[in-house]
């Protein structure tokens, strides 16, 4: 009987076994993300068979420029103009605001970064998948504009008589349009969507006949479902429905019942310290209860409208008599909504509290809410906004960045909370001195290349140009703050002085050309594995291809952007991945020779094996942190890779290799197949010590 302890080694076979069920479950799970296909199959069949929604996964590679093609553009910022103290500043600051240029032309995974040659500062840009270089240069080559607006209260301008006229005539020819395709339907329905395909210049409207869905809660369709609700199912609705813009012509699909909606009227009286209570209102909650009791004994649903015109504390009561019309829920305060949906119809309430105060509720009516599907066509007309589009929330001040001298993070000296100062020049201080007075109690909004930055509140005058922005910022996004106003501030022009464009299909050939040669290093690897070391080749074969999986997963999920450079370091991990294996298996031949049983063998190996194998993936993760830190772009794609391929080559031989070298060495398979473990074992000696 085998034990299932070795008292030379201390390593147990039951907590070995769960070991490999968690390399087998890690396995499995990094597979799953790495080369998702099989497992999306297996979740759709999951959610057919359950009546699931598990989503798929998709978490595809991030590929750089020279794999994906796009565009490289390479500026020289002028940093002559900036105290040596502030370059580095001012150059984060550019890099800062370039990437929000290209994060707003929707580029995926834009590198931008910034480096020192020499006495010249540079900006490299690379942007993946970006084909017109044109577009990025226009884009990116702006010097930074810094402005200070303030809120436009200026009132609209005015249409023009002919402007006028304009939107007469395209509200005309929309209706007319409408007015045609009415006739041709209304008394033929069947023929509706046909119709639809027909008459539409919309090619998504032809796709599907006009289909909007239900539309209760569509708001955009609010009109439409006005008169839609009270149509019959199955017909076209007998006259053109005109929204803000556009002439429609519907017709009714299908109706389903989506909820209750009740008609309602309430008498509201409050206590001291109610929401909304006015001022006069000095009375006890207790008192408010008593008085609102007393009201309830005197009101009937005759009287009930001419009760809360003369009793009713609600503002403007005394014109609606209390009349809310219809609502469903979601419209009232909780406790409101609690008491008058379950209510009568034609019965009025007890005391209903809220924050507000109490109520008295005269339920009037109740219907159900029907939801409708519409079919429609819909004829676009003129607004005014199309002639005068509406007005930006700030406008234009004289101050920009050209008047700021310096913006910086600093700290507040009574609580310590991280702040932005501002130091405007004598120009600037006035123009800020002005703009403050004019607009206390009122925010400033700071825009860097038309998108605000910061709005704070004014809350005095400030004179000297010399000012603080305060909020609950966090020391990083203080610094941000400074960052970008400091970038919009200073004069850093920059100049694109190289550009490169790399096609679609060069980076194509690159992929496949990698992944020829990643799959040729593999297999010469795992050959030349199996053929020195046999049963550990194989075995090493097996924890360098859970490496694969690990780093593919690793990869996808950070995600790691693949680029030439990256993928050759991927490729040397690999190498060094294996340089660990050959180092353990090449102690335990040693170990064995000494006559030591497989098992003790196995643990020496590793033991006296792991100096070298810690202190070799040291020195080259050094190495990584340094080119990562000190180096270019394509220098960092390979120190990433390689970096994260040493740190999970150490895992995978130090954890993975030695649990399955382990689980494999059965004692009757060492003692009768020993070559296959490197040497012909002694069958007594291991007998003794594996039993």
């Amino acid at each position: 009987m085998s034990k299932k302890h070795s008292p030379e080694t201390g390593v147990s076979r039951l907590k070995v076994k769960r070991r490999v069920g968690l390399i087998a479950l890690l396995f499995l799970i990094t597979g799953s993300l790495t080369y998702s296909q099989p497992t999306n199959w297996v979740i759709d069949k999951a959610n057919g068979v359950l009546g699931t929604e598990f989503g798929h996964i998709n978490l595809p590679f991030v590929l750089g420029l020279d794999l994906q093609g796009g565009t490289h553009l390479e500026y020289e910022a002028d940093l002559s103009m900036v105290p040596n103290t502030e370059q580095a500043s001012a150059l984060d600051g550019v890099r800062d605001v370039i990437e929000r240029r290209v994060n707003a032309m929707g580029v995926s995974e834009p590198l931008v970064q910034t480096t020192r040659a020499g006495d010249n500062y540079r900006v490299s840009v690379e942007l993946a998948g970006v084909r017109d270089i044109n577009e990025a240069i226009n884009m990116i080559g702006e010097t930074p504009i810094l402005e200070f607006k303030v809120i436009n209260d200026d009132p609209p301008r005015q249409l023009t008589e002919e402007e006028i006229i304009e939107l007469d005539q395209s509200e005309n020819q929309a209706n007319e349009k409408a007015q045609l395709f009415l006739a041709d339907v209304v008394n033929n329905p069947d023929n509706f969507q046909d119709k639809v395909k027909e008459v539409s210049e919309d090619p998504d409207v032809k796709a599907n006949g006009g289909d909007l869905g239900f539309i209760k809660d569509k708001s955009e369709y609010a009109k439409i479902y006005e008169v839609a609700r009270d149509a019959e199912v199955g017909k076209v609705v007998s006259s053109v429905i005109s929204t803000d813009n556009t002439e429609v012509v519907a017709k009714v699909e299908e109706k389903t019942e989506s909820g209750k909606e009740v008609k309602a009227r309430h008498l509201l009286i409050q206590w001291d310290g109610a929401m909304q209570a006015g001022a006069s209102t000095t009375r006890s909650k207790e008192d408010a209860l008593a008085y609102v009791q007393e009201i309830k004994n005197e009101v009937t649903p005759e009287n009930f409208a001419d009760k809360v015109k003369e009793l009713s504390e609600e503002p403007g009561a005394e014109i609606s008599g209390g009349d809310l019309g219809w609502f469903a829920t979601g419209v009232m305060v909780e406790s409101f909504e609690e008491a008058v949906f379950p209510q009568k119809v034609g019965t009025i309430s007890e005391p209903v509290q809220s924050d507000f105060g109490y109520h008295l509720i005269y339920k009037e009516d109740e219907r159900s809410i029907e939801d409708v599907r519409v079919s429609a066509i819909q004829f676009s007309k003129l607004t005014r906004d199309d002639i005068i589009p509406p007005a930006e929330p700030f406008k234009r001040t004289e101050l920009t960045g050209k008047q700021l001298e310096r913006a910086q993070l600093e700290f507040n000296p009574n609580s310590g909370a991280a702040e932005v100062g501002l130091q405007f020049n004598d120009e600037g201080a006035d123009l800020f001195a002005e703009i403050t007075k004019e607009n206390i109690g009122k925010p400033v909004a700071i825009y860097l290349d038309g998108e605000p930055i910061s709005v704070p509140t004014v809350n005095s005058e400030i004179l000297g140009g010399r000012a603080v922005i305060t909020g609950t910022f966090s020391v990083a996004e203080a610094k941000l703050l400074a960052q970008r106003l400091q970038a919009g501030a200073l004069p850093v022009p920059i100049e694109l002085i190289a550009q490169q464009s790399v096609g679609p299909s060069l980076g194509k050939t690159s992929v496949n050309a990698s992944l020829i040669a990643g799959m040729w290093g593999f297999l010469l690897v795992a050959l030349f594995m199996i053929i020195v070391y046999r049963v550990p080749g194989i075995i090493a074969v097996l924890s360098l291809s859970i490496y694969a999986t690990l780093v593919f997963a690793v990869f996808k999920s950070i995600p790691v952007t693949l680029t030439l450079s990256g993928i050759a370091g991927l490729i040397l991990s690999v190498g060094m991945a294996v340089d660990a294996n050959v180092l353990i298996f090449e102690r335990l031949k040693e170990e064995l020779k000494l006559k030591k049983s497989y098992s003790v063998a196995l643990e020496e190996a590793f033991r006296r094996a792991w100096p070298s194998i810690r202190d070799g993936n040291l020195t080259t993760l050094i190495s990584c942190v340094v080119l990562y830190w000190f180096s270019s772009s394509i220098i960092k794609g390979f120190a990433l890779t390689l970096g994260i391929g040493v740190v999970l080559s150490m895992f995978t031989a130090i954890v993975i290799t030695r649990n399955l070298m382990h689980i494999v060495a059965l004692p009757k398979f060492v003692n009768t197949a020993g070559w296959f473990f490197l040497k012909k074992s002694d069958p007594n000696k291991d007998a003794s010590n594996d039993k």
